[in-house]
């Protein structure tokens, strides 16, 4: 009864956050616009958060750097969002196992939303530069470096950055 409770919740969550549009943000990629719910997504992992850093043993090696994002050049910030998004979907969920249910569910819609955002993304036409497929493939490589299942509970600790990265540019839209 609890599980199914959790999880009624969860999918409500998920069919609020898909049918409120005014939750979202528009972010202005290149020449390519997407809606990002960043409340939903920033909730889900505020849920997550916690128990993702204190299973993450290997607290030396970062994935993601703030200066990693910071430095994405003109008219690459669709084609980098489009990598990353692909790099969260196939490697970092699909490889990350909480050891609490409720934890479980909230990863599972942050990784359906991203899922969605990917869709939407798509539709674009996003042109990658050398130095972002370099950058990307270069966090690939600090993936596979590590165990698997460490190396997704860690990119999943640090997907606070790519939070604060989507946020900012969703406030460079209201500017």
């Amino acid at each position: 009864m609890k599980m199914l409770l959790g999880c009624s919740l969860c999918l409500l969550l998920v069919l609020s956050w898909l049918s409120e549009p005014g939750e979202s943000r528009t972010l202005h990629l290149d020449s390519c616009s997407v809606s990002v719910h960043t409340h939903e997504l920033r909730k889900y992992y505020s849920d997550i958060r916690p128990n993702a850093l204190a299973e993450d043993g290997e607290i030396g090696v970062k994935l993601l750097d703030r200066s990693l994002i910071k430095d994405i050049k003109e008219g690459q910030t669709c084609c980098f969002l489009r990598l990353l998004l692909r790099f969260y979907v196939e490697k970092v969920f699909s490889n990350y196992a909480s050891s609490q249910p409720q934890q479980q569910r909230c990863s599972s819609a942050l990784a359906n939303a991203f899922v969605s955002i990917r869709r939407d993304i798509h539709k674009c036409h996003c042109h990658c530069g050398e130095d972002t497929q370099r950058t990307i493939d270069t966090l690939h490589a600090d993936f596979i470096k590590l165990q698997i299942n460490q190396a997704a509970q860690k990119a999943v600790g640090e997907l606070g950055i790519v939070l604060e990265w989507l946020e900012g540019l969703g406030q460079k839209a209201h500017s």
